[in-house]
């Protein structure tokens, strides 16, 4: 197939008709880019949990809405056990003096069998006809309207949460934990907040994701770290080139979402491209490595220019 005979094979419309969906699957695992966001930035954790709670949240939710407990709290009950995923994670690097990322991988691993054990088999169905769901695929206008007051509210919470004392003493003990610990805070007990508080919205996600999707599946949370990292990223580099110097934590919180819902927009569009989608992973791992070079060439720049700026005024001289 030549150039002009592929581009006339593309359809602008059904690129967007997938737009919809692509906003609502941003909106929901936003709130997985929020879980990773106070784990990588805020308390500077390697935290490979993700994978493993992500896929605990959906099994945990699927699996109670099938025995009949209403969405809201199977919802409520994933959180939990994303919450108890995060604090065995932190457990093992602060009790145990397991280096943190080797932590996280540990319990990853023992996740996978725990989900199995929920689910009984590698996946479960949940049907919208059978079950009242929180949201759906069935309606990506009202699957986006409460994504949109989920993302709000966590945003706010947050927003409050991380203003509050015990707020500050995590964000003091991810920047600089000799100073936090000098200053009478107990940096163990902040890691394990942190910690389970991340994994708890990403199983919140992971359960949302499920009730989406229509299942819950085993390796559901494969690369969902990359995924969080990839919105994290995106969502910082817009944050800095946007608000400039202006620095917002609510903002902030905003922009990670957003960086979430670009980064499945252009998923959509590198399918509508027709590229292989046994290459996604590859595009995805592109995608990352495009923003987390931005911040560095940018930099990089302004000091050649400001380098040369100052070889030549001292050559005027």
């Amino acid at each position: 197939m030549g150039i002009a005979e592929y581009f006339a094979s593309l359809n602008f419309m059904t690129l967007l008709k997938v737009v919809p969906g692509n906003v609502a699957q941003g909106l929901v695992w936003g709130i997985l880019a929020l879980g990773v966001f106070i784990t990588y930035k805020i308390l500077d954790f390697a935290d490979l949990t993700v994978d493993g709670s992500f896929a605990t949240g959906g099994a945990v939710t699927v699996m109670l809405i099938l025995a009949g407990v209403p969405a809201p709290l199977a919802l409520l009950a994933a959180v939990l056990a994303g919450c108890l995923a995060g604090l065995v994670t932190g457990l093992l690097h602060t009790a145990l003096g397991i280096p943190g990322i080797l932590a996280s991988i540990l319990t990853q691993i023992a996740l996978f069998s725990v989900n199995l054990n929920i689910m009984g088999k590698a996946n479960q169905a949940v049907s919208v006809d059978k079950y009242a769901l929180v949201l759906s695929s069935r309606s990506n206008s009202t699957a986006i309207l409460i994504g949109l007051v989920f993302v709000a509210v966590i945003i706010g919470l947050l927003y409050w949460y991380f203003g509050t004392e015990q707020g500050c003493a995590i964000r003091a003990t991810g920047c600089t934990p000799s100073m936090a610990k000098a200053q009478g805070i107990n940096i163990s007990s902040m890691k394990l907040l942190a910690l389970s508080l991340s994994n708890g919205l990403v199983a919140l996600s992971g359960g949302l994701t499920a009730q989406y999707q229509g299942f819950s599946d085993i390796n559901m949370g494969r690369g969902a770290i990359v995924i969080g990292l990839a919105a994290v990223i995106i969502g910082d580099v817009l944050h800095s080139a946007i608000m400039r110097k202006k620095q917002n934590f609510g903002v902030r919180l905003a922009f990670v979402v957003l960086g979430s819902i670009i980064y499945y927009l252009v998923i959509g569009i590198v399918l509508w491209l027709k590229m292989p989608t046994n290459d996604m992973k590859l595009f995805t791992a592109i995608i990352v490595a495009i923003f987390l070079a931005v911040p560095y060439l940018k930099e990089r720049s302004r000091s050649s220019f400001a380098r040369a700026a100052k070889n030549g005024g001292g050559h005027n001289a």
